[in-house]
C-alpha cells in the first residue's frame, strides 16, 4: 500500500518524491501521443503495415521500467512501442523506424513490431506470440553467467500463455534462480477472443506451479505497478530467482490500427468504463492534483512539452531519408 508523508514523498522499499512521479506522468503522456500520431500516420497512409497500439496500457511500461537500470534488459511484443519509449527510446527515432527511414532504431528494417534498441537495454519486440521469451531468459542466464546483477524483463501478453515456450522458460528460470521478471500484460483479450475463452484454469497457479513469486496487480495505476515491480526487481539482483507479475489492464483502441468496428468482441460500453473510470493518466494526474498539491498547470505543460516533441519527432521521420537500395541484404540473417 501507498503510504504518503507530510513532504509527499511515497514511503515504500524505496522513497521517491513529487518528481519521481511527474517524470512517470510524462512518460505515459509521451506514450499516449506517440501512439496518437502512429494511428494518425496509418489513417493518413504514411505509414507501410500495420501497428498494434499501446493505449490504454502506459501505466504497466511505465511502471516496471522505471524501477529498472539502464543496463537491465527487456524484452517486448508487438505492442511494443510503450515498453520502448518508457525504457528510454528516442521518439524521432522511433517514428523514423516505423517509417522504413534510415535514422529509425533499426535503419528502417524492423518497422513497428520489431524495434530494438540496445543502448537502453530494449533487445526487441517480436511479432511472434511469446516469441522474446527465450531471449529474456536468456539475457538473464548470462547476466548470472557473468555476476553483473543485471535483471531482464520479458513482457508478454496474456495470449502468449498458449505457447509452450512460455513454460519451457520459466521452468529453467526457476531451476536456475535466475534475475528474470515475466510480465503479463493481461488486457483480457487475444486478438479478437476474451482470454477466459483460451486460457483453462487461474493464471497465478500457472506461474506458482514452476515455483515462481506469482503476483496480480492493478496495472492502471503507475504507482502499483512501480511500488511492486520495485520490490521484484531488488529481489532479482538478490539472487533470490525469477518472479511472475500479472498486470491487470486494458487496450483501448483494438487488436491492431485496422481493427476498428470491435462491437462483435466487446461492447462501446465496456470500452468507455475502462477509459473513464481506469485511465492511467487520469488516475495519476488526479492523485497528484489533490494529494500532493501539484498545480493544474505544471501538469498542462508537460503536456503542451510532449506534445511538441513528438510532434517534431514525426516532422523528423517525414523529412529524414530512406536508406540506400544497396542496403537491402544488410543485417538480414535469414
Amino acid at each position: 500500500m501507498t503510504k504518503r508523508t507530510e513532504s509527499g514523498v511515497v514511503s515504500g522499499a524505496e522513497s521517491v518524491g513529487v518528481d519521481h512521479w511527474l517524470h512517470c506522468y510524462e512518460q505515459m503522456a509521451k506514450i499516449r501521443h506517440f501512439e496518437e500520431h502512429v494511428n494518425q500516420l496509418y489513417m493518413n497512409a504514411l505509414m507501410p503495415g500495420l501497428a498494434h497500439l499501446y493505449i490504454g496500457q502506459e501505466a504497466v511500461a511505465v511502471g516496471i521500467c522505471e524501477a529498472l537500470r539502464r543496463d537491465d534488459y527487456i524484452t517486448s511484443t508487438h505492442r511494443g512501442h510503450g515498453h520502448c519509449l518508457a525504457k528510454g527510446a528516442a521518439v524521432d527515432r522511433m517514428f523514423a523506424e516505423l517509417l522504413g527511414k534510415e535514422a529509425g532504431y533499426c535503419r528502417g528494417k524492423g518497422g513497428s513490431m520489431h524495434i530494438a534498441d540496445p543502448d537502453t537495454g530494449n533487445l526487441g519486440a517480436n511479432a511472434i506470440v511469446g516469441g522474446s521469451a527465450g531471449i529474456a531468459t536468456g539475457a538473464a542466464f548470462s547476466a548470472k553467467m557473468r555476476g553483473s546483477d543485471q535483471v531482464a524483463v520479458c513482457f508478454f501478453g496474456e495470449g502468449a500463455l498458449g505457447q509452450g515456450i512460455m513454460y519451457e522458460v520459466m521452468n529453467m528460470a526457476s531451476l536456475w534462480k535466475l534475475p528474470v521478471i515475466y510480465v503479463c500484460e493481461n488486457n483480457l483479450y487475444n486478438e479478437y477472443t476474451h482470454f477466459t475463452e483460451t486460457l483453462a484454469g487461474d493464471i497465478m497457479t500457472r506461474a506458482k506451479g514452476f515455483d515462481l513469486q506469482a503476483e496480480s496487480i492493478e496495472g492502471q495505476d503507475v504507482q502499483v505497478v512501480y511500488e511492486t515491480a520495485k520490490r521484484l526487481v531488488a529481489r532479482a539482483r538478490k539472487g533470490e530467482g525469477p518472479s511472475f507479475l500479472e498486470c491487470q489492464t486494458y487496450r483501448y483502441f483494438g487488436h491492431h490500427v485496422g481493427d476498428i468496428n470491435r462491437e462483435y468482441y466487446r461492447s462501446k460500453k465496456e470500452e468507455q468504463e475502462w477509459k473513464s473510470s481506469h485511465d492511467p493518466l487520469i488516475i495519476l494526474e488526479n492523485r497528484l492534483l489533490k494529494e500532493e498539491d501539484v498545480e493544474k498547470s505544471t501538469l498542462d505543460k508537460i503536456l503542451k512539452d510532449v506534445e511538441a516533441e513528438v510532434e517534431a519527432g514525426v516532422v523528423f521521420a517525414k523529412d529524414t531519408p530512406y536508406p540506400d537500395e544497396r542496403e537491402v541484404t544488410e543485417d538480414v540473417y535469414a
